[in-house]
């Protein structure tokens, strides 16, 4: 038999640097702009980041940061945290995003798990450190985030001050070239249970990533877009914001630890936003802030909305009220994180608009390079006929193969990672999360989908947000309690959400009561805290005598 061809094509390595290379070459003068903790808006642009990191380059070789070395930041979305973005990664060495917004135990699992060597910390979340550090044996020293007139007086030892670290260095830095398979940055699932675990990506991984997300498949990024994450740099790398932005040439506003409408407001406004991302609680905190302030004319074109499933209601006032497209994606911590997306083509804008709405609360398709299957109790792929359900498995080039310093392979079988999301694919390709495995609600021996029961109920005009649990009962094991949280002045009763869901649902899956909350518990990521409302209302329909 022959031995294979190859052709004649270079070697070259896909490295994250080179994003940033490329953005401060073709488009130097391109905006970062930035709310900073320091109280004001901080404005740079690409060319500038580039010689900063070229810098902070310097900085970690003084601090002798080795190639494969973590290095942790707990820090909001500012430049900042972008130039160590690009200069940890750049030099060999790991970027750690912490996601301070896990308890203190967490973050010091984490750490230590980790191994980082130095921690580069926001203002704000120097506190959290404080009352730790005497448990980080491998942690060096601490950097914050800001220049000399702003530094906190802190107990932690070996403290530095970011802008000192930066001041006197060379803006011109020789990065080295190494295998592109060489771990670039780590993050932990923020899991409700058990220790987080990480993902360790590569910067082949990443680059990938980051040419698929400015592509007209997922979130369509050019240089007349102007970027809002409102997901955290912490977390999922923003959605890979960071990367994808300067590949693009988009200009990136960054909102640093301003996540109510009115902050939201301001740089969307000031800054012509027109694409913003973000889990659908931010998007319902613009929205009630909006309304408040009685403004309906916004610069904005579209959100892409991922980390939880779209209400319904939300994306016809997206549209109706705003002239929003509101534009689902979805995607995991270990899918680097972004899979698919349900960009507006002219194909779906022209369908008719409740046909639209109800495709918009799907997934979308898949990406190129991301393969999806439904698999069945019995291990089996089933047929995608938008029907069939069973555990969403996805793989491909930027999805991870197991966890950092974790050999148990449980939740990535036959080379698939198991999502733990149920869902359906259809013979188009669209995937829709009918709902998270733990979240489903097993009564009787069937399944109930609490995201299909919440869509339904968005859509009621007193209901602001609501969520749906599985809690105890007597005969059927588990029974739905729908939670609602009503819009700022209106009223409601139990019956009135009833009848709303009338005739919409099958009749056993209407929930036994609905309970009125001020509202809903939510995890760092803006995600509903499910866990802690099947906790606390475990046995309310047993206590009201069900």
């Amino acid at each position: 038999m022959q031995g294979s061809l190859n052709g004649n094509m270079m070697n070259t390595q896909l490295l994250v640097i080179d994003l940033l290379d490329y953005a401060r070459q073709q488009f130097p003068e391109q905006e970062v702009v930035s709310r900073r903790l320091e109280g004001d808006i901080h404005r740079t642009n690409y060319a500038q980041c580039w010689r900063r990191s070229c810098q902070l380059a310097h900085a970690l070789d003084a601090l002798e940061v080795g190639m494969n070395d973590c290095v942790a930041s707990m820090a909001w979305n500012t430049y900042r945290h972008l130039e160590l973005y690009y200069a940890v990664s750049g030099v060999g060495a790991i970027l750690h995003t912490v996601n301070p917004r896990l308890f203190a135990e967490q973050v010091e699992y984490i750490i230590n798990h980790a191994e980082d060597k130095y921690v580069f910390v926001d203002l704000g979340f120097v506190a959290m450190l404080e009352e730790i550090q005497g448990q980080l044996p491998t942690v060096k020293g601490f950097i914050v985030l800001t220049d000399r007139e702003h530094m906190p007086e802190s107990s932690l030892p070996n403290l530095l001050c970011y802008e000192e670290l930066l001041a006197g260095q060379s803006e011109h830095y020789d990065w080295p070239r190494f295998d592109e398979d060489h771990a670039a940055s780590l993050c932990y699932t923020s899991g409700t249970t058990g220790n987080p675990k990480g993902v360790l990506y590569s910067h082949r991984a990443l680059v990938l990533h980051a040419q698929a997300t400015v592509s007209g498949a997922l979130l369509d990024l050019r240089a007349d877009t102007v970027l809002l994450p409102m997901v955290t740099m912490y977390h999922a790398s923003a959605w890979g914001a960071p990367y994808a932005a300067p590949l693009a040439g988009a200009k990136l506003v960054l909102p640093g630890s301003g996540m109510d409408g009115a902050s939201m407001w301001e740089l969307i406004s000031r800054e012509k936003v027109n694409v913003g991302l973000g889990v659908p609680t931010i998007w319902l905190t613009l929205h009630n802030y909006l309304q408040e302030q009685k403004i309906s004319e916004t610069p904005l074109e579209r959100v892409c909305v991922g980390g939880a499933a779209s209400p319904i209601g939300m994306v016809r006032t997206y549209a109706e009220r705003y002239n929003i497209y509101w534009q689902p994606i979805w995607g995991m911590t270990e899918t680097a994180p972004l899979a698919t997306s349900l960009p507006p083509t002219p194909a779906i804008m022209a369908l008719a608009k409740e046909a639209r709405y109800e495709l918009q609360t799907t997934a979308g398709r898949a990406a190129f390079g991301v393969e999806m299957e439904i698999f069945d109790a019995d291990d089996v792929a089933v047929a995608h006929d938008g029907e069939s359900s069973g555990e969403l498995r996805v793989r491909g080039p930027w999805i991870c193969n197991q966890y950092y310093k974790n050999e148990d392979l449980s939740s990535f079988p036959n080379g698939w990672l198991a999502t733990g999301d149920i869902a359906v694919i259809d013979s188009q390709g669209y995937m829709r999360v009918v709902d998270r495995k733990k979240d489903v609600i097993k009564s009787g021996g069937e399944w109930i989908s609490s995201l299909e029961i919440e869509n339904i109920v968005s859509l009621h005009p007193q209901v602001n947000e609501c969520a749906v649990v599985g809690v105890k009962h007597p005969k059927w094991d588990e029974r739905p309690l729908l939670l609602v949280v009503l819009n700022p002045g209106e009223e409601a009763t139990q019956a009135d959400i009833l009848a709303h869901l009338k005739g919409k649902i099958a009749k056993w899956w209407t929930p036994d009561a609905v309970e009125f909350v001020s509202e809903l518990p939510k995890t760092g990521t803006g995600k509903v805290r499910k866990n802690e409302l099947r906790d606390e209302f475990l046995n309310y329909l047993i206590e009201q005598g069900a």
